[in-house]
């Protein structure tokens, strides 16, 4: 058996594939000086194919409304780009390597150098530049452009590491689950199985010797696991998972009219978490009662200059009208820590996440963060916006907001444009300041969105996105549970609504604590809503907070988890 991390959900039984590893034997060779020119001719034509092969992936993602995974090749057309690039390979060039070897040297010589970096996501971008060079060689040499190309009957795909592009490209209908040696759960292969609904393990390390092309395998997406050459019964055993969880997905479809309601009658909003309009329809389809996060950096990431004012009003008011009566919750602009804008040439910083990112950067950039506030006003004629501040730490990044939001009425008033004050203003609470304080900033603003995946990294102290110490991120740690409790009831105590957008909204092992709790508000990605809803039907709030009593009462959250799994067999 093979136990790598679980990247994205389902079971997949199959027959394995085998990716082989290209490029070991490249030519290398020396070149005349007269011939040097017709060399860069060479290159060239590869790399406008390269460019053009991206742009396509690119646009695809984006019209199947994958917003947040085509934004991915827009980071990788810069990176094609990039000086540091381009101006490696051609110094190669000028010294008389041949295209090949000069490409392979210059994006291996890069990648290196992303290794080097301390941040964990920067360091994955080593493995984008490999991705890149990987096309541009396979355009030089006149290749297949990806090694899935050939891929004739449906089947389990292995790879040491699975580019993005390819994962990108994959035919859904071929390719029944992926399997890599290496990376993790937000490697840009793993964000793009998850979108694409497709089995995936990640970070297995050596698959050894027993893995054959064509032996037959079971990939176990929920547990991490693949069975190589499994027994008869263990067979029959993961068939049937596989036709209850058919069973189980069509049984989702029948509650989409029904309210997430637990049996004894209390009621919950689940809304959905999007990048962009085009995640719209996707959220509707499955039942998702407004937004609670729409993440509007990517509408900044997905070009190289910044939005302006009028084309942001569009995308606001898109959603909006999309949920005239319910709320959309707009986070303002969240760049730092493992997002950056090439368009407004920040500067590295040694540890970007507890840098100027947030409500820290737009409030160093007024003239940025008022225009997307104008927007927002302005777009808010069409429905409910309620504006969410990221990273706040301390009251005073609040209060200035509200200046800036005044200065930007009394501006569309002065200029006759329309626009609404009847929105709301409220803080991620992701910063553990904030979540002590929670109280105090109650009285400041209009709601909370409790933003798990920051909140226990920093209560805990490890990166999420780090596999030596990423079990320390731990959402069952007391310590989280705690600082959540409190801020729901300090919320409440002042009648203020408290929702929860991070990864742990979807984890249905936590959602009977975060019912017993009193959360009012679930967001999360459209695909696990009707999961989600499906599962506070079968709770009694009453028992729920009987259970949050009894957790309170542990020391360790793998204590915690224990309690809960107990309770989720017993339901």
């Amino acid at each position: 058996m093979l136990k790598g991390i679980a990247a994205s959900q389902g079971i997949a039984i199959g027959p394995a594939y085998l990716v082989k590893e290209t490029g070991q034997n490249l030519p290398r060779y020396s070149l005349a000086a007269e011939k040097i020119p017709a060399e860069k001719e060479r290159l060239q034509r590869a790399f406008s194919a390269t460019q053009r092969q991206l742009e396509a992936i690119r646009d695809s993602l984006a019209r199947q409304g994958g917003q947040q995974e085509a934004a991915i090749f827009d980071a990788h057309l810069l990176l094609l780009a990039d000086p540091m690039l381009v101006d490696a390979v051609s110094a190669f060039l000028d010294q008389g390597l041949n295209a090949e070897a000069a490409v392979r040297d210059a994006g291996e010589n890069c990648a290196a150098l992303f290794a080097a970096l301390e941040d964990e996501y920067l360091r994955g971008r080593g493995a984008d530049i490999l991705d890149i060079c990987s096309r541009w060689l396979n355009n030089l040499l006149g290749a297949a452009p990806s090694p899935l190309d050939n891929l004739g009957r449906p089947a389990v795909i292995f790879a040491r590491h699975l580019a993005p592009s390819h994962t990108a490209q994959m035919d859904k209908a071929k390719v029944l689950a992926l399997v890599t040696e290496t990376g993790s759960r937000t490697c840009h292969s793993a964000i793009i199985a998850r979108a694409l609904e497709i089995p995936a393990i990640v970070g297995t390390g050596s698959f050894g010797q027993n893995l054959r092309d064509g032996c037959t395998v079971i990939v176990d997406g929920d547990a991490g696991q693949v069975f190589v050459d499994p027994t008869p019964e263990l067979l029959r055993e993961y068939s049937q998972r596989q036709q209850q969880e058919i069973s189980r997905r069509e049984k989702l479809g029948e509650l989409m009219g029904l309210p997430a309601e637990t049996r004894d009658g209390k009621t919950f909003q689940l809304a959905a978490n999007i990048s962009s309009p085009g995640d719209v329809e996707r959220a509707l389809a499955n039942g998702a009662q407004g937004v609670g996060l729409y993440r509007t950096e990517f509408l900044y990431m997905e070009r190289p200059d910044l939005p302006t004012e009028e084309e942001q009003i569009h995308a606001y008011r898109t959603v909006l009208e999309a949920f005239p009566r319910q709320p959309v919750i707009i986070r303002t602009l969240d760049i730092g820590g493992d997002k950056e804008l090439p368009s407004l040439q920040t500067e590295r910083e040694l540890n970007p996440f507890l840098g100027n990112r947030g409500i820290r950067l737009c409030l160093a950039r007024p003239e940025i963060f008022k225009i997307q506030l104008r927007a927002i006003l302005r777009a808010g004629t069409a429905g409910t916006p309620w504006i969410m501040l990221p990273m706040v730490t301390v009251p005073e990044e609040v209060w200035r907001t509200k200046t800036i939001l005044k200065e930007a009425e009394s501006e569309l008033k002065a200029e006759g444009l329309p626009f609404t004050s009847a929105y709301k203003l409220g803080i991620m609470i992701e910063v553990p300041a904030a979540a002590i304080q929670a109280r105090f900033f109650a009285g400041e603003v209009d709601f909370f969105s409790i933003g798990t995946n920051d909140l226990i990294q920093y209560t805990c102290a490890a990166d999420r996105t780090n596999e030596k110490v990423s079990r320390l991120s731990d959402p069952f740690n007391p310590a989280v549970l705690n600082l959540i409790a409190g801020v729901i009831r300090a919320g409440h105590e002042q009648g203020k609504t408290v929702g929860m957008c991070g990864e742990m909204a979807a984890d249905p092992l936590a959602t009977p604590l975060l019912v017993g709790m009193g959360l009012d508000e679930f967001s999360l990605s459209a695909s696990a809503i009707p999961r989600l809803k499906a599962t506070i039907r079968t709770l009694d709030s009453a028992r729920c907070q009987e259970l949050w009593q009894k957790a309170r009462e542990l020391g360790e959250g793998r204590q915690i988890s224990r309690l809960l799994e107990e309770q989720a067999k017993k339901q």
